[in-house]
């Protein structure tokens, strides 16, 4: 089919990703790129290729992942999202499907990515939150860990928080440097949730994860808060907690400049 009778959508997504083997496209496994695609090639009666804002791991949920993708121009994008979530409902819905400028790209336009990972900080377990909270039952301090979440705002090193590129990936290849630029960093305590916002440009691969472990550490007073800064500095993955498990974390929004949308 011609560029010419081809037009690129935006989809905004939440899926719940305890169901799938991550968002990126394994002929292997299901994955919510897997389930998308087939839905839009029933949908369209054509080949379509996604492209996602962030490639979220297995387990990891998403409330605001954002996907660009080029479809036939004849498509009804009004009625799109609704043929889509009667195809892949309910662990995955589009929120929103519109057309955008050609120019837009679903993860080189963005801006910047928003995660939020969401702990269950009670005695006992809560079977209703399994699948999306990492329940911790020791009680958390809050103010060390936002203590500890004020060294990570800014432009940082985060090599002590990221899971090394593979020379076979190509994505990574292209991104050497585990430098990135957090805008939010933010601890709250809702009834017997405790939640982690985190806004940066882009995250490497395990870098929330690994930087919630840390923190649940430093609340259970396994670590003090000044070790956040000592590990940044030093790089050392080593030194760094266990990895915080992925059911506790959500895609929550991306951002485009205002031009692109």
């Amino acid at each position: 089919m011609s560029a010419a009778t081809q037009r690129t959508a935006r989809l905004v997504i939440a899926y719940d990703g305890s169901a799938f083997h991550g968002f990126a496209p394994n002929p292997d496994v299901s994955t919510v790129d897997g389930a998308l695609t087939k839905a839009l090639e029933t949908i369209t009666q054509t080949k379509v290729q996604l492209v996602a804002a962030g490639r979220t791991d297995t387990g990891v949920h998403a409330r605001g992942q954002v996907v660009s993708v080029m479809l036939p121009s004849r498509t009804k994008i009004d009625g799109l999202a609704k043929k889509i979530n009667s195809l892949c409902g309910p662990q995955i819905a589009v929120r929103d499907a519109q057309w955008v400028d050609a120019s837009f790209h679903a993860r080189f336009s963005a801006i910047w990515r928003h995660y939020r990972y969401t702990i269950l900080n009670t005695p006992a377990p809560d079977p209703f939150s399994a699948t999306t909270a990492w329940h911790v039952y020791q009680p958390l301090q809050i103010r060390p860990m936002q203590l500890a979440s004020d060294a990570v705002m800014g432009e940082r090193d985060f090599s002590a928080f990221c899971r090394k590129p593979s020379p076979d990936d190509a994505d990574d290849k292209r991104q050497v440097t585990m430098v990135r630029f957090v805008m939010q960093a933010a601890w709250k305590r809702l009834d017997d949730h405790v939640t982690f916002d985190v806004r940066a440009n882009a995250f490497c691969h395990q870098m929330v994860r690994s930087l919630v472990g840390t923190f649940v550490d430093i609340g259970l007073g396994r670590r003090p808060p000044s070790d956040m800064m000592a590990l940044i500095r030093s790089g050392s993955r080593e030194d760094a907690s266990q990895l915080a498990p992925p059911h506790g974390l959500c895609l929550w929004e991306v951002g485009y400049p205002t031009t692109s949308e």
